[in-house]
């Protein structure tokens, strides 16, 4: 396993897949017991793996649990992120779900109790809650890092501005900085690439990506009549059926089958070749045995572009209209030339 800073904001060396552990558990009917996510988290350890991701909503608290247990004996070898914002039971009172401070200082005191740690490595906010203020966010981050409680502070699917306005705010104000994001990216969600990868960019951002498989659709196993998270939570895969995800998956098998690996494999060494960090969602060892092999699984120049291709998504106003720019034509003295880009030279 390789390893990388977790974006410039950062001295973290992660290891460049992350374990996701929201199958640590069988509260949403569908999941791992803790025997299963123990030989889970041991592989992923023995591969190199330092970088594990669960959330307070998994499996109502019982993958925070079950992960806590699980890395007990190697805790300060590993990174644990978890998130906050939807509660962990459905039905919950409202001071309890959200954003705002409240929220958060309850909802990593209990994350704290259920890992049976004294500190979390990187709190994200799981999501927008289209209320609360940005500054109160940010500010409730920083005091948790200044109180110990968390060493890194990041922001799980929030449109690029608010990222952005965290960022800048985080900045100008002397508060611990925005680390990180957590984002959907896969070849069948590329709309990620719009506005939210290039502004984590430009602030320095480590980036994670969840569902890197689409939710299992990406390995091919629908086809060959298998069960899993499509099978048991009828519409939770939003691709399932569309004519782009046929195209893809028909490149995957193309691929695979030329290099001799599998479809999924290829699928997350074209992620990996995004420079992000693919989180393995695995329920059993032996997806993760399996998902693991990625790690040593590098596509040239030809098989990216072609997946690219496959899986090309428009980026929409203001980028396809600004990209056309370089297309326009213009009649200058009865003729048409083409509009040269402008050359900048920096002095």
């Amino acid at each position: 396993m390789n390893y990388k800073l977790l974006g410039k904001r950062t001295g973290l060396p992660v290891s460049e897949f992350a374990l996701g552990a929201g199958n640590f558990g069988q509260a949403w009917g569908y999941g791992t017991d803790s025997k299963e996510a123990d030989r889970i988290v041991s592989l992923y350890a023995e591969h190199g793996g330092n970088l594990i991701d669960t959330s307070d909503t998994y499996q109502c608290g019982e993958s925070e649990e079950i992960l806590g247990k699980a890395i007990a004996s190697k805790r300060n070898d590993l990174v644990i992120t978890t998130k906050y914002t939807r509660g962990i039971v459905p039905q919950q009172a409202l001071g309890t779900l959200g954003n705002h401070r409240k929220n958060m200082v309850q909802s990593v005191e209990a994350s704290l109790k259920r890992l049976n740690t004294d500190r979390i490595d990187i709190y994200f906010v799981h999501q927008d809650d289209f209320f609360t203020p940005i500054e109160e966010i940010v500010r409730g981050l920083d005091d948790l890092v200044r109180a110990g409680k968390i060493f890194y502070g990041g922001i799980s699917n929030f449109p690029a501005w608010r990222v952005s306005a965290a960022a800048i705010l985080a900045d100008l104000r002397g508060w611990s900085a925005v680390s990180a994001i957590e984002v959907e990216y896969s070849l069948l969600q590329r709309t990620t690439e719009r506005d939210i990868l290039p502004m984590a960019e430009a602030f320095g951002l480590g980036v994670m990506a969840w569902s890197p498989l689409a939710g299992g659709l990406l390995t091919g196993k629908y086809r060959k009549g298998e069960s899993g998270r499509a099978t048991a939570f009828k519409g939770s895969i939003p691709y399932e059926g569309d004519p782009t995800a046929e195209t893809v998956l028909d490149e995957l098998f193309s691929i695979a089958g030329e290099i001799e690996s599998e479809p999924e494999l290829v699928a997350l060494a074209w992620l990996k070749s995004k420079g992000v960090i693919p989180i393995l969602g695995a329920r059993t060892y032996e997806q993760i045995q399996n998902n693991l092999k990625a790690a040593d699984l590098n596509l040239n120049t030809i098989q990216i572009k072609k997946l690219d291709e496959a899986s090309k998504v428009s980026k929409g106003y203001p980028h396809d209209f600004n990209n056309a720019l370089e297309n326009r034509m213009v009649l200058t003295g009865g003729k048409i030339d083409k509009i040269e880009k402008p050359q900048i030279v920096v002095l």
